[in-house]
């Protein structure tokens, strides 16, 4: 799974013999995962994005499988088949992936890294960021935006309002997948009215249900339709989206939830304000949050030790960045005055790991290196430094 030699894709960029050097003193072993895959891990745990833009093919013995859109998920189910799975390890990465993007080539370059099994989680935090910065140094970007949120923060929030498991679901997808969360939850406190509905069966016979019992249910329904996914949606999806649809027919989300959520997501700025107004918050609603925003804080502090200026980055209790397997800090690297594209982006993914069929919870935390955007960065930058030194 690991190699020194670097991918050949690469060629003999400068770039690229850097940046793989400053991963290795970093104590990052080079990775190299196949770059076919199978589809199921990226259509059941990526966001929506992702899973609209695959390359899809099917083996002689029907099984789905994609070119790789991403490498987190290949590094990381590499590591579960490895000796290595359950112990801390740290792997870095530079090669091609595939996704379709309008206007854009399908193939481009990603870099990154991938820390597994590190129980020190506000510290590998602040290293991702501090690596994460060090990396788009070596492209000549230094002049960044940092933005930063906690989807962990969210979920807390979600968990001590005591809500449906389904509105749990609901609510946290949404701020993942970066829609209009707002829009949402106005929509969920409305009462449902009465409708016809094709699958008006199913839903009468999910009323009640858990989520065991919805998966076993759709389950049995795909299978007899020959099928494991509709549209890009798994079985899992499909079951989520009937069982949340046969929940909110019976009832409303309470205002007093909708204050104290929108209160939440209004929360930004510098890193310290956002914690002493998440602890007001907190002791107002008498909320049991306590324990992520010790970690928000803690993880502050390892990266001011870091020598990160702390104050500069900007913090949002709404920040997600669009895929559905993160659980904690996330991050974006954005050029000054840039564009909406981030050049270096990452965060904490705990669950993932138990998803890919790790047998016991393994903490991981990572950042991907967009190399397209970090080089055309790298060039407006020269650029302007040559527009400013002319007479």
């Amino acid at each position: 799974m690991t190699s020194t030699a670097a991918p050949r894709a690469t060629g003999s960029a400068a770039w690229a013999d850097a940046l793989l050097l400053s991963f290795a003193q970093a104590g990052y072993s080079l990775a190299q995962p196949a770059i076919l895959q199978p589809a199921e891990p990226f259509l059941d745990l990526s966001g929506e994005d992702i899973r609209k833009s695959l390359y899809l093919t099917t083996d002689p013995g029907g099984e789905e499988l994609c070119l790789r859109p991403d490498l987190t998920i290949p590094v990381a189910r590499d590591y579960l088949a490895s000796a290595r799975a359950g112990q801390p390890a740290g792997f870095s990465y530079l090669g091609p992936v595939f996704r379709h993007r309008t206007g854009r080539p399908s193939e481009f370059l990603q870099a990154g890294i991938e820390s597994f099994g590190r129980q020190d989680r506000a510290a590998a935090d602040a290293e991702m960021l501090a690596l994460a910065l060090e990396a788009a140094a070596v492209f000549g970007v230094n002049d960044l935006e940092i933005r930063t949120g906690d989807v962990a923060l969210f979920i807390a929030l979600i968990d001590a309002l005591n809500l449906y498991p389904v509105w749990r679901r609901r609510l946290i997808k949404d701020f993942n997948r970066k829609i209009s969360l707002a829009q949402d939850l106005e929509r969920l406190t409305l009462a449902t009215a009465p409708s016809s509905n094709e699958y008006e069966g199913v839903l009468a016979a999910l009323a009640g249900s858990d989520r065991k019992a919805a998966l076993a249910l759709v389950t049995d329904l795909m299978s007899i339709a020959g099928t494991t996914n509709v549209g890009g949606r798994s079985v899992a999806e499909i079951a989520d989206r009937f069982l949340e649809q046969s929940t909110l027919k019976s009832g409303a989300l309470p205002r007093d939830a909708l204050t104290l959520i929108k209160r939440f997501l209004a929360i930004a700025g510098d890193p310290d304000e956002a914690i002493a107004r998440l602890r007001g918050l907190a002791d107002d609603a008498k909320l049991d949050i306590s324990a992520a925003i010790d970690q928000f804080e803690s993880r502050i502090g390892f990266m001011a030790a870091r020598g990160i200026d702390t104050a500069a980055t900007r913090f949002s209790t709404s920040f997600g960045r669009g895929l559905d397997y993160y659980t904690g800090f996330e991050f974006e690297l954005h050029a000054t005055n840039g564009g909406p594209e981030p050049l270096v982006a990452g965060g904490r993914y705990d669950g993932l790991m138990s998803q890919l069929g790790a047998q016991s919870p393994i903490p991981a935390v990572g950042f991907s290196v967009w190399v397209e955007a970090l080089t055309k960065a790298d060039g407006i930058s020269r650029s302007g430094a040559s527009n400013r030194s002319a007479p």
